[in-house]
């Protein structure tokens, strides 16, 4: 018995292992709906999830989570999907398949021509006139997760990473020469004034006190 094992506890005379009390099992989830929010967990996941974390998680033993993930990536690969479930640094992630590379990419490039997504304008807004800024401040801004609209925009060449919060250590983006090129501005002076219509962004600032 490990001390990372969550289902780990003390032992009975008997010699059968007996549950911490802090522990208990989800008796809401099992069968397709614990097989279910482990796919739920993956699809937000930005590094790959080990068997631990969704064990705590979902309050379920380690070797059931790890027989689901095992089910789940086999069942993908029989059904041919267009992506599967690897385990990859001690964890599991979602990745398309290798077969369809060819596709992605040209989606990805192709879609560097498309017009952005109300979400990615809005974050492309809060990038700019608050940068150097992490993506907590601009979730935080926006009122939801935005890891996903921060990789497009990346991707599209209009914001890049630009260093390291001293404080936190999370990673900082702002605007690229190609956002001013595309909005004809020859700096970031000439953006327009957003004071008036944006006065909760100065209430964001964290409270030093």
């Amino acid at each position: 018995m490990t001390d990372d094992d969550p289902t780990a506890g003390t032992t009975a005379a008997d010699g059968q292992p007996q549950p911490d009390e802090t522990w208990a099992l989800s008796a809401s989830l099992s069968g397709p709906a614990l097989r279910a929010a482990v796919e739920a967990i993956l699809m937000v996941v930005d590094e790959p999830a080990s068997e631990l974390m969704l064990a705590q998680v979902l309050e379920h033993p380690r070797d059931e989570i790890g027989q689901v993930l095992q089910e789940l990536a086999a069942e993908y690969s029989e059904q041919g999907r267009g992506f599967d479930l690897r385990e990859v640094a001690g964890g599991w992630r979602f990745y398309t398949r290798a077969e369809h590379a060819a596709t992605v990419e040209r989606f990805v490039l192709d879609g560097q021509q498309a017009r952005l997504t109300q979400a990615a304008l809005e974050t492309l807004a809060v990038v700019a006139y608050r940068q150097p800024v992490n993506r907590a401040r601009i979730s935080a801004v926006r009122g939801v997760s935005v890891d996903g609209v921060i990789r497009t925009l990346v991707t599209r060449g209009l914001v890049e990473e630009t260093g390291v919060d001293s404080d936190t250590g999370a990673i900082l983006y702002g605007t690229t020469s190609y956002f001013l090129e595309r909005l004809g501005l020859i700096s970031l002076d000439e953006l327009p004034s957003l004071a008036p219509y944006l006065p909760e962004l100065d209430t964001l600032e964290p409270d030093t006190h």
